[in-house]
């Protein structure tokens, strides 16, 4: 789906997963140091909206995601994963309840299949599933935004930021009117700073949520049953996960970034020595430079210089080994 706001004076649009919404509005720079300091607005109108409603919807997800949903109060932000029968992250939801229904926002491309799975979940629970993306669109205010919140639009506030699920007719004049806008590669690089995972990119078709770190954050471990939960009881109370999530310092010197997929080795071993983990996300970052993700096997060093490619790359710890 395309946003209008690609009409906005320099959008570039952006390729790939986040095709539909700018890349950027001319200045990357700008953007990010714009979105730290609180001011402007990002377009995620291209992300998929689900709304859930009925009587029985908190107790029906509680029963379905990694979250604990039956207590969550109106208003209040959480967020909630997905998992096969062996534990492997299939989906993360984005979640908030308004009092009557649960709006959730998930990655492009995602929501058909989540839909689906939903659907043939329901049984004899009173609940209803709705796909809204066409009418309901996502953007996303910065932690520390003053910005007026439009009346009727559904707020997600997290530390972050608040994410608004706002009547997509309405997106051209709430660009005009809580502008400067910053397009999704500012936002993906403050995400990466943040050592935040994104379904995707940090997540492939095996990684578990202990791997990324979504223990605690969208994994509630004091509630019951739900498919892939004797895996994450396993790992998390006998064992360690096969992979970790690191974030790395690249060397500034290289014109290009990494892409998703490249090879992560020990240093000491030079380009030829066994590919010990991959690149998932990789971004310029203001202050930082050339910044990345990556997902490593869990006995690599802490403290070991990294090769990206041909890249010198220092790693910081997300997950701990």
């Amino acid at each position: 789906m395309k946003s209008p706001l690609l009409s906005l004076p320099g959008a570039v649009a952006a390729e790939g997963r986040d095709e539909g919404v700018a890349a950027h509005y001319g200045d990357l720079f700008r953007e990010q140091r714009a979105l730290a300091d609180g001011s402007g607005f990002v377009d995620l109108s291209h992300r998929g909206v689900v709304a859930v409603t009925g009587d029985d919807r908190l107790s029906w997800l509680h029963l379905l995601v990694t979250q604990h949903m039956t207590d969550l109060a109106p208003g209040r932000a959480t967020e909630a994963l997905i998992l096969s029968a062996n534990g492997h992250i299939e989906h993360a939801l984005y979640l908030v309840d308004d009092g009557e229904t649960v709006w959730a926002h998930v990655e492009p491309g995602t929501r058909d299949e989540l839909i689906a799975y939903l659907e043939s979940m329901k049984f004899f629970y009173r609940v209803e599933v709705a796909d809204r993306t066409d009418d309901i669109a996502v953007v996303h205010l910065p932690a520390g935004s003053i910005a007026e919140v439009p009346e009727g639009a559904v707020v997600r506030e997290t530390p972050h930021g608040r994410d608004l699920f706002l009547a997509r007719a309405d997106l051209e004049s709430f660009a005009a009117s809580h502008g400067p806008a910053a397009g999704v590669l500012a936002y993906e690089a403050l995400r990466v700073e943040g050592h935040r995972p994104r379904l995707g990119f940090e997540t492939d078709h095996r990684t578990i949520p202990h791997e990324v770190g979504l223990i605690g954050s969208a994994v509630h471990l004091q509630k019951g049953c739900y498919r892939g939960q004797e895996t994450v009881a396993r790992v998390q109370n006998l064992g360690k996960p096969p992979r970790r999530l690191v974030f790395l310092h690249l060397d500034g010197s290289e014109v290009l970034l990494p892409a998703h997929g490249a090879p992560v080795r020990l240093a000491a071993d030079g380009e030829e020595g066994r590919q010990l983990g991959f690149v998932t996300s990789a971004v310029r970052h203001y202050e930082l430079g050339p910044i990345a993700l990556a997902l490593v096997k869990r006995n690599v060093p802490v403290d070991a210089p990294l090769l990206v490619g041909n890249t010198a790359a220092a790693q910081e710890t997300v997950v701990e080994p």
